[in-house]
C-alpha cells in the first residue's frame, strides 16, 4: 500500500516556511537618483562655477598676495610674511576707518530702519496716489552711484544749491562747508545714504506687510484694538523676519562702502573729511600707492571682519527665522 498523499491544499512540514516567506526584493535601478543627480549639476554647475571663480577664488588670491610686497604684475617674490597685517593693525588711519564704518552701520540702522517702518505702514494703507509714491521714493534706489555722487557733490559745494537756497530763505546763517569740515561731513555722507536706500527698505518691508494675514486684523478691530495697539502687537511682530533680513543687507553694505564716498570726496579729501572707508583705505594705499600685495590683505581683513560679523548675526539674529519661528526662537 503506498503512502497516503497529502489533501490538495496542503503543505509538507517544512514547505510552509518557504512558502510563506516573501521573495527576496530585486535591487531596484537608481535611473531616477541619476537623474535628479544629473538635472541638479546641469542647474547648479555653471553658478557653481561662477561662485568659485568669481568670489573664492579671488578671496584665495588676495589672501595668497597678501604674504608679498607686490607690484600688481609680474610674479610675486618679494615674500614679507605677515608683516602687512602689521602694519594694517599699527596704522591709525586704519583705525580712523573702522570708527567710520561703525559710525555708518550704526546710523543706517538707526535712521532708516524707524524711517522705513513709518513710511511703510502709511503707504500700506488706502491713501490716494499711493502708487505714485511708491515710485518716488524707490527711484533713488535704482538711480546709479556715480549720478548720486555726482549730484549730491554739486549741491553740497560751498557755491553749491544747498547753500544758495538757504541765502535765498534768508537763513544764509546755516550755511556750511557740508563735504570739508570734518564734523558735518559724515552726517552729509548720512543724509545720501539714506536718500538712496531707504527706499529698498521701504520696498521690502511692503512686500512683508503683504504677507500678513488680513484676517489678524479683522479680529484686532473686532477685539476693540485702535490701529496703533494693531501695528504694535501683530504688525510689528510678523514684520520681524524682514525687518531683520534688511538689517543684515545694511550692516554688510555699511562695512563694503566704497563707491559713494570715493565719487564725492575722492580717495585723499575723504580721509580729511572724515569719511574715509575700509574700501577707500584699499584702494587708496593698495591700488594708487602702487602696493597691490598691502591692498590685498587690507582686502582680506575687510572679508574677515565681514565674515565674522555676518556669522555672528546669522547666528545670534536670524537663527529664529531659519528655525521657521516668526517672533521666538522657541518652538
Amino acid at each position: 500500500m503506498t503512502d497516503a498523499q497529502p489533501p490538495r491544499g496542503t503543505v509538507k512540514a517544512g514547505d510552509g516556511a518557504r512558502a510563506s516567506s516573501p521573495a527576496a526584493p530585486r535591487p531596484r535601478r537608481r535611473a531616477t537618483d541619476w537623474r535628479k543627480r544629473l538635472e541638479i549639476t546641469l542647474l547648479a554647475g555653471p553658478a557653481i562655477f561662477v561662485f568659485v571663480g568669481f568670489v573664492i577664488f579671488p578671496v584665495v588670491l588676495a589672501g595668497y598676495y597678501g604674504f608679498f610686497r607686490w607690484k600688481g604684475f609680474g610674479p610675486a617674490t618679494d615674500f614679507v610674511g605677515f608683516d602687512n597685517y602689521k602694519i594694517i593693525f599699527q596704522d591709525s588711519a586704519f583705525h580712523d576707518v573702522l570708527l567710520h564704518n561703525g559710525f555708518i552701520l550704526v546710523l543706517s540702522l538707526v535712521i532708516q530702519g524707524p524711517i522705513a517702518v513709518v513710511l511703510a505702514l502709511l503707504l500700506n494703507r488706502s491713501i490716494r496716489g499711493r502708487s505714485l509714491i511708491r515710485v518716488l521714493i524707490f527711484v533713488p534706489y535704482i538711480i546709479s552711484e556715480v549720478i548720486v555722487g555726482i549730484g549730491w557733490g554739486l549741491m553740497l559745494q560751498t557755491s553749491g544749491a544747498v547753500n544758495g537756497l538757504l541765502d535765498s530763505i534768508g537763513l544764509g546763517a546755516f550755511k556750511a562747508d557740508w563735504l570739508s569740515d570734518p564734523k558735518i561731513a559724515i552726517w552729509s555722507l548720512m543724509v545720501i545714504i539714506s536718500w538712496k536706500y531707504i527706499g529698498f527698505a521701504v520696498i521690502l518691508f511692503l512686500a512683508g506687510l503683504q504677507s500678513i494675514p488680513s484676517e489678524l486684523f479683522e479680529a484686532a478691530a473686532i477685539d476693540g484694538a485702535s490701529y496703533w495697539q494693531t501695528q504694535r502687537t501683530i504688525t510689528l511682530p510678523l514684520l520681524g523676519p524682514t525687518v531683520r533680513i534688511w538689517a543684515f543687507l545694511s550692516i554688510i553694505g555699511s562695512l563694503q562702502l566704497f563707491d559713494l564716498v570715493f565719487i564725492i570726496w575722492g580717495q585723499y579729501v575723504a580721509s580729511t573729511a572724515g569719511t574715509s572707508t575700509m574700501a577707500t583705505y584699499m584702494v587708496a594705499n593698495g591700488r594708487t600707492s602702487g602696493n597691490f600685495g598691502y591692498g590685498s590683505a587690507v582686502a582680506v581683513v575687510m572679508f574677515l571682519i565681514s565674515l565674522v560679523i555676518a556669522l555672528i548675526y546669522q547666528r545670534f539674529v536670524l537663527r529664529r527665522d531659519t528655525a521657521g519661528a516668526l517672533t521666538s526662537g522657541k518652538k
